[in-house]
């Protein structure tokens, strides 16, 4: 109980960090974003008090005592109000992001757990096979394709299967098919496959090399040695001694990099204009919309350490030594 206790309250501290710098890094930009979004709406040079009055209580800017504006700002947070989007005009921030974070969860969630499964497997052999051809391809081919950005990669994968072999379509998250029918299923997956496609590239590669490096310690462990004396078969010392231990640091690399898959999914869905949270930020950053880009900003935050916690209450299960470390 001790350990649950002392993750869910560093959990509740981070998460209320996060909350508080979301408010505090709009205030330290230059300029008022009040009168910016009402030069925009008006497109006049001058702009009248009252309505700066109004987009500034619009973006919990109401109050000029900064602390009654916080507590103002915690209060519409615990209502579930982020504000009205200056690009969607008049419709709620709650509303345009509810409609795109269900895309981005689906692409980011997929491509990681698949992920997490090839990475593993594949260190897992190269671990085993140390110092093989196939574990020099691995490793290097890896740290290469690692070293590419994934911008680039999502140009040449959109050049090669949409435009010069037309197997996928190139942008977009769905085409002119009924919703609910198995024909607009199949349209979303056609898709989405370019943009997972293009994370699957670089997504798998930390759990190749944490996996490979990681087994490989294991393996000069005396336990294993002694099994292997014992005469256990190969297999059974691979995966019940020593990729069982390996994959524990693996586990919690998994929720880590998920916040690195959330930042690498908004250039990639950007380059294939994917309705998620990527296109979103992008329209948000273009016309200046604060209350959206702190939305997104704070469940982009919000997803990522949920993740982690997750992994911190599951991890006990899986090794009951990280219990037994916190009495």
């Amino acid at each position: 109980m001790v350990y649950y206790a002392r993750k869910t309250g560093y959990f509740l501290l981070t998460l209320w960090a996060a909350i508080t710098l979301n408010f505090i890094i709009p205030r330290l930009q230059p300029g008022d974003p009040a009168e910016i979004m009402v030069t925009q709406l008006t497109g006049r040079g001058e702009v009248d008090p009252a309505q700066v009055a109004a987009i500034k209580t619009m973006l919990g800017y109401g109050d000029d005592n900064v602390f009654v504006a916080y507590w103002q700002y915690l209060q519409q947070l615990a209502a579930g109000d982020l504000g009205i989007s200056f690009t969607y005009f008049p419709a709620p921030v709650i509303e345009v992001l509810g409609k795109a974070l269900p895309w981005t969860l689906v692409l980011v969630g997929l491509t990681q757990i698949l992920s997490f499964f090839v990475g593993t497997l594949l260190g897992a052999i190269a671990a085993w096979r140390r110092n093989s051809r196939f574990d020099a391809t691995i490793s290097v081919g890896s740290t290469f394709v690692g070293n590419l950005q994934s911008v680039w990669i999502a140009l040449i994968i959109v050049f090669l299967f949409a435009y010069s072999l037309g197997w996928f379509p190139a942008t977009g998250g769905y085409g002119y098919t009924d919703p609910g029918t198995p024909d607009h299923v199949a349209d979303v997956i056609a898709h989405g496959f370019l943009p997972a496609l293009t994370l699957m590239v670089t997504a798998p590669i930390g759990f190749i090399l944490s996996m490979r490096n990681t087994m490989v310690q294991v393996l000069g462990e005396d336990y294993i040695r002694l099994a292997s004396a014992a005469g256990l078969k190969e297999r059974t010392l691979a995966l019940g001694y020593a990729a069982r231990n390996a994959l524990l640091p693996v586990i919690t690399g998994f929720a880590l990099s998920l916040g690195v898959l959330m930042g690498g999914s908004i250039l990639i869905e950007t380059v294939f204009d994917y309705p998620g949270m990527g296109r979103l930020m992008g329209e948000a950053t273009s016309n200046r919309d604060f209350p959206l880009m702190q939305a997104i900003l704070l469940a982009t935050i919000v997803i990522v350490l949920t993740a982690n916690f997750i992994v911190d209450l599951i991890y006990p299960l899986i090794d009951p030594r990280a219990r037994r470390a916190s009495v």
